[in-house]
């Protein structure tokens, strides 16, 4: 498509995903969203090269040490700042002695993979009921419809405890919270897509295309889906912060990954009772939760000011320079205001 934007009588629907590089080049241009870039990639390469880090240490995640706490006192690390060693890098935890170091980083495998994984099945889930609802007549419509606005109305928190009480316990518990996450979390993405794809079905173009004699999956491939990404993409983003509050929330409550399997949620459960005796042993973990979804946030902000460029940033720091520059481009080019994805999942409800 030719259109820099996408019109309909009710205002402008979607812009079409701008060019690599050109996307590229104001998504650097974020002084924010680079910092932010940069720490989480180095959470994920963390992450990934656990167990290189864990054999440069020479320390497993699961092995105890009991002779490093102290038991008279409760099982409190012995040492300054939680056992900090050069055995011990980030200390030891409190009763078992396992090294904090080892944990963290294995725990940042379970906790940032079970949340890219349960948003790439929310997002897929998502966009082919969104399309099937927009494009498979009144009864798909009217069907998806329903179904998405009861997912929507469910208490989540209550349908995943009581899930996670029935499955199982042969099912492997990240794969398991992965499906309940993703398969609670995909109507977000339903509603951004519906509404954009009714909406840009009655555009001459899609019409045109339909009289060709084209497919509905032609036309959706073609013709819908590139003008979706923007918000898809947006909303894909902003969603995989809220998967790692999510695993975190179920592992802090007792009912997520399970010992001996670490995940950051679970050490915050654990550390609940030792903040003043072994204060790190709460810090760290919840201050690289803090991270990860500071980071991911920000990167979201910064995705969707560049997929769409008359849109002002709502950060703060690196993106004056932008900000001025969406505003002359509204001020030059006057018009409705563009729909981004929270507007369309509103318009959708």
């Amino acid at each position: 498509m030719s259109e820099a934007l996408l019109t309909t009588g009710a205002g402008v629907v979607a812009t079409p995903a701008p060019g690599g590089r050109l996307f590229w080049r104001r998504l650097r241009a974020q002084r924010a969203v680079t910092a932010a870039a940069a720490v989480f990639a180095l959470l994920v390469l963390v992450a990934l090269a656990a167990p290189l880090l864990t054999a440069l240490e020479g320390q497993d995640p699961n092995a105890y040490h009991p002779a490093l706490v102290d038991s008279a006192s409760g099982g409190v690390p012995i040492g300054s700042f939680g056992g900090i060693s050069g055995d011990h890098w980030l200390g030891v935890e409190p009763q078992t002695g396992r090294d904090l170091f080892a944990r963290i980083v294995y725990g940042a495998r379970v906790s940032l993979g079970v949340a890219f994984v349960a948003t790439l099945i929310q997002v897929a889930l998502g966009v082919g009921l969104g399309l099937f609802a927009a494009l498979g007549g009144r009864w798909a419509d009217q069907i998806v419809s329903r179904v998405t606005d009861v997912a929507a109305a469910l208490p989540m928190l209550v349908i995943t405890l009581g899930l996670l009480a029935v499955a199982p316990a042969s099912i492997p518990r990240p794969v398991l919270i992965t499906l309940i996450i993703a398969g609670l979390g995909w109507f977000g993405t339903s509603k951004i897509v519906r509404a954009g794809a009714l909406s840009l079905k009655t555009l001459d173009h899609v019409s045109a295309a339909r009289l060709s004699g084209w497919s509905t999956w032609a036309i959706a491939r073609r013709e819908l889906l590139p003008a979706l990404a923007a918000p898809v993409i947006t909303y894909a983003v902003l969603l995989v912060p809220s998967n790692v509050v999510a695993e975190a929330a179920l592992s802090f409550l007792g009912v997520g990954i399970k010992p001996p399997t670490p995940s950051w949620g679970q050490m915050l459960t654990d550390a609940n009772t030792w903040y003043q005796a072994a204060p790190t042993y709460l810090l760290l973990p919840a201050g690289l939760l803090f991270l990860t979804v500071l980071s991911l946030t920000v990167i979201g902000e910064g995705v969707r000011t560049a997929l769409d460029p008359r849109a002002a940033s709502r950060l703060r720091v690196g993106t004056r320079k932008q900000n001025r520059a969406a505003e002359a481009a509204r001020a030059a080019e006057p018009g409705p205001a563009i729909e981004s994805a929270k507007s369309l999942e509103e318009k959708a409800s």
